[in-house]
């Protein structure tokens, strides 16, 4: 028997539970490939596709897509929240969205790791948010390390801006469109460019 048929993941391993998938994300542990943590992954990512697919197929109301968004996030959505179609989560159960929280158009979610967007705050279309990394070398490249990404309150997110993995940004903070945020960022800071850079920071209210 060769390494690699001894070290292979057993198909009939027991898959985790919701729960302790998250405890384990949360905790920044690697999800290695193969594993039953990252068959979950790839069960639940099939449900969230389901979901976000309802959603994107045709009109539904502004109740309608609550009840789908709440189905798809797995707790209540606020009816504050507005979104606007099409809108693309790989997880689903890793997206927390507070009061007043506006997603535009095409915005996609990588939630697996973890996203909490803070309320009042203002996701513009087309953005992306990330929360895993691949391994580096080729042989680990279908790990994946988990980092949670929090947007706090009153934050706008311009056009096609990308988050990675790991990023916070503070209250009331400003994302230029197009830019790439590959670092924490301060509150109030105003930044832009690849990676996004602090231009100035907002005057108190």
């Amino acid at each position: 028997m060769t390494d690699d048929a001894r070290t292979a993941p057993d198909p009939t391993d027991e898959l985790p539970t919701l729960e302790e998938f998250q405890a384990h994300v949360a905790r920044g542990e690697t999800i290695a490939g193969g594993s039953p943590m990252h068959r979950f992954m790839h069960g639940a990512s099939q449900e969230a596709l389901q979901v976000t697919a309802r959603i994107n197929s045709g009109y539904v109301t502004p109740e309608e897509l609550r009840a789908l968004l709440s189905e798809l996030t797995g707790r209540e959505v606020p009816e504050s929240v507005a979104v606007f179609p099409p809108i693309y989560s790989e997880f689903g159960k890793g997206l927390v969205l507070g009061e007043d929280v506006f997603i535009n158009i095409g915005c996609r979610f990588q939630d697996t790791g973890g996203i909490t967007i803070g309320p009042g705050s203002l996701i513009g279309h087309g953005s992306t948010i990330t929360t895993l990394n691949h391994g580096e070398q080729p042989s680990r490249r279908a790990d994946m390390t988990p980092a949670a990404v929090t947007i706090g309150e009153k934050v706008w997110l311009g056009a096609t801006v990308t988050v990675t993995p790991g990023v916070s940004i503070g209250d009331g903070a400003i994302v230029a469109a197009g830019a790439v945020v590959t670092k924490d960022v301060p509150p109030r800071a105003v930044v832009a460019g690849v990676p996004a850079r602090v231009l100035r920071y907002l005057d108190e209210d």
